[in-house]
């Protein structure tokens, strides 16, 4: 749904569990001017969330100013891997301000020397190099320049066509969403640009059959006159994250050897799947492939602005020096918080422990899945990543407002979820830290459950009553 949730506080009783804590109504009245000031000073896109006013977040807790706290299952927005500010982390981040350095530019520091050394130890590649950026968008942006810039010298005089797939989200900058494949997100450029290709996604829910097979991807390219001589990269999310829907295994690995048999740089969109969220450290390593270049941020520092390209020696190494930086490249809070985010992923075995609890998350989800399954049509996830895509009843289409209603309700009543995603803005996300303790998240998901009981309850009882 674009309605933005309405800031008026509602009664729904008082909430005291071990996890979750409401006293008072939601949002808390004296937090509505917070929301309210917000809506007045910054462009309507930016609404769209629960109006909760946030005051900190510890582990995997939300708490208001006022006496409130829920379960998370944002993670932000699948950024907080190793929970919301590890003491690990906030020490790192306060070390490094009182240095003080707080910027360097390109310059080197010891902090950006510790953390491409983690990265690279990381890749799937021991010779692999690493370039530190600020979001997800400008390391997309980065990975369509270097797989241009390859082909430019490997096909001199071809067109260079990148290509993506359907319903894919890269990023909010011209060329991330160039490159993504949801129309309405691009209606604002104004032209169609035919350097860049999408084809359909191998949804296993939602897409027709005959896209699960790879010889549809090549079919459709050949129908675009695209020809593999033309292809300057393929870029997919490991999983398409409106809907935490993963392709075929054996389509990734035809996409693979098809990327080979050609030159192709194949592009692994791991800003929400990387660093342990789906029970690998990698998500594509679900896929058993090896990406050419990764595109990762969100949960690389598990809170402040970071991204990463990694990939091949020879395609990272493209351009001479001082031709390619960012202003905040490797920024030193960044990369201190990175650090030691990473430690505690790595130390703790979190990955290990998404791929085991998430076992927990994915059966309860599936259990909702299946109770209200004439309006859910999917629990698609895997790990610490899930979304229940809603329907409706009567003609099996998205229903925007079902999930709308269920993240209002779920929000109200102490679970922290982000407004619905994906196809038709219908999916319910969950995605909570990878350090979720078990009965908070067995909790979480109870209410969430109830959540989907409250609202087609009282959807039949105003059908009843009319």
């Amino acid at each position: 749904m674009a309605d933005a949730y309405p800031s008026t506080p509602v009664d729904v009783g008082s909430i005291a569990t071990k996890h979750r804590t409401i006293c008072s109504a939601i949002p808390h009245p004296d937090s509505v001017e917070v929301v309210e000031t917000l809506r007045r000073a910054e462009p309507l896109c930016m609404e769209g969330q629960p109006p909760i006013v946030w005051e900190r977040a510890e582990g995997t807790s939300i708490y208001d100013g006022y006496g409130n706290r829920w379960i998370d299952f944002t993670s932000g927005v699948l950024i907080t891997n190793a929970g919301h500010a590890p003491g690990a982390v906030v020490d790192a981040v306060v070390t490094a301000a009182r240095a003080p350095l707080l910027t360097s530019y390109c310059f080197p520091h010891r902090l950006r020397a510790e953390l491409t050394t983690m990265l690279q130890r990381c890749a799937p590649r021991d010779d692999d190099k690493v370039m530190l950026l600020s979001t997800g968008s400008e390391a997309i942006e980065l990975a369509l320049k270097l797989c241009r810039e390859h082909h430019r010298t490997e096909h001199p005089g071809r067109r260079a066509v990148f290509v993506t797939f359907d319903n894919a989200f890269h990023g909010r900058t011209l060329g991330s969403q160039q490159a993504g494949g949801i129309p309405g997100l691009k209606q604002w450029i104004g032209y169609r640009d035919d350097h860049f290709a999408q084809v359909p996604y191998p949804d296993p829910v939602r897409g027709a059959p005959k896209y699960l097979r790879f010889d549809a991807f090549v079919g459709h390219l050949r129908d675009q006159g695209v020809a593999p001589e033309d292809v300057c990269g393929v870029m997919t999310e490991t999983y398409q994250g409106g809907d935490s829907c993963f392709a075929p295994v054996d389509y990734m690995q035809s996409l693979r050897r098809w990327c080979d048999e050609y030159g192709i740089v194949l592009v692994m969109d791991e800003v929400q799947a990387g660093f342990g969220r789906t029970g690998r450290f990698w998500g594509f390593e679900h896929y058993g492939i090896e990406a050419d270049l990764i595109v990762c941020g969100k949960g690389i520092s598990g809170s402040l602005p970071l991204s990463a390209v990694i990939g091949r020696r020879a395609l990272m190494d493209q351009f001479p020096p001082g031709s390619m930086t960012s202003t905040h490249s490797g920024n030193p809070l960044c990369c201190a918080a990175a650090i030691e985010s990473l430690k505690i992923i790595l130390d703790d075995e979190l990955t290990e422990r998404a791929a085991r609890v998430g076992r927990i998350m994915q059966d309860a989800a599936h259990h909702i899945a299946e109770r209200f399954s004439d309006c859910i049509a999917a629990r698609q996830g895997r790990g610490m990543v899930a979304s229940l895509l809603c329907v409706s009843s009567a003609s099996g289409e998205p229903d925007p407002k079902l999930a709308w209603e269920v993240v209002g309700r779920a929000v109200q009543t102490g679970v922290m979820l982000f407004a619905p995603v994906g196809y038709g803005g219908s999916s319910v996300k969950i995605s909570p830290p990878l350090t979720i303790d078990e009965e908070a998240l067995r909790e979480g998901m109870e209410v969430v459950e109830e959540a989907f009981a409250h609202v087609l309850a009282q959807r039949k009882g105003t059908m009843t009553s009319a």
